[in-house]
């Protein structure tokens, strides 16, 4: 499953699991929810795997852990365009946060989609980068790598908004040499993408054609990777 997973074949892998457990609906629901972040579609499929989920869940830390997958997919619609739902993101995530034990892997996630929520729609990045540092401290102590790639590169990704280039490469390279070794090529393209950025030529555009060369290969997936593949038109303004 995780390596079709890696591969963006989310409903191929959320088609292996069984149904009949609120562990594995769950399970279907994150891979639903990751396929909407990744490809802005599927969000319909993503409702119903969320909804049956929700109505699995037994315990505290169930309900919790499907309030923060409905916290990432109300994130998801409001990052991508669909809708604003940044309000049902803070408060998914809030009951998430009331219900999840501290010291948990769970909390780890958690705590990484309040940084995401923080950084990307509160632009808050004080508040990003403590809550992607506890998700990085808690993904060290679980042994959680897929997460640790995550919490260098967004680290990383507030480094080099400050202009600290060398700890920005630093954490890009880490993101991408986690990635790399889980053969998790979903996320490869971006890390590379990333990486890039802090580099000079002629390693910066040998890194953006490896990136291009995985989106190509992966149907353009990561659908917002393609804004940071294109080059900027001639006499065209930069942010």
């Amino acid at each position: 499953m995780s390596r079709l997973r890696s591969r963006a074949c989310w409903a191929d892998a959320a088609a292996l699991l069984p149904s009949d457990t609120p562990a594995y609906s769950l399970q279907r629901a994150g891979l639903m929810v990751e396929r909407c972040l990744y490809t802005e579609r599927g969000w319909e499929e993503a409702e119903d795997a969320l909804r049956t989920a929700e109505a699995q869940a037994r315990t505290d830390e169930e309900r919790g852990a499907a309030a923060c997958e409905r916290g990432q997919l109300a994130y998801a619609a409001t990052l991508h365009g669909v809708r604003d739902r940044a309000d049902e993101a803070r408060a998914a995530l809030g009951r998430a946060a009331a219900l999840i034990p501290p010291g948990t892997s769970g909390r780890a996630l958690l705590d990484f989609r309040r940084g995401l929520l923080a950084e990307n729609l509160t632009l808050s990045p004080q508040a990003a980068r403590a809550a992607y540092r506890r998700a990085h401290a808690a993904a060290t102590a679980h042994a959680d790598p897929l997460l640790l790639s995550f919490t260098w590169r967004h680290l990383a990704g507030l480094a080099l908004r400050d202009g600290e280039l060398t700890e920005a490469r630093h954490g890009f390279a880490e993101s991408l040499r986690i990635r790399e070794e889980l053969g998790y090529l979903v996320g490869t393209a971006p890390a590379l993408a990333s990486l890039a950025e802090t580099e000079s030529e002629p390693e910066a555009s040998r890194l953006r054609e490896e990136a291009g060369r995985l989106f190509r290969l992966l149907g353009g997936v990561p659908t917002w990777l393609a804004r940071q593949l294109t080059p900027p038109t001639p006499g065209a303004a930069t942010a």
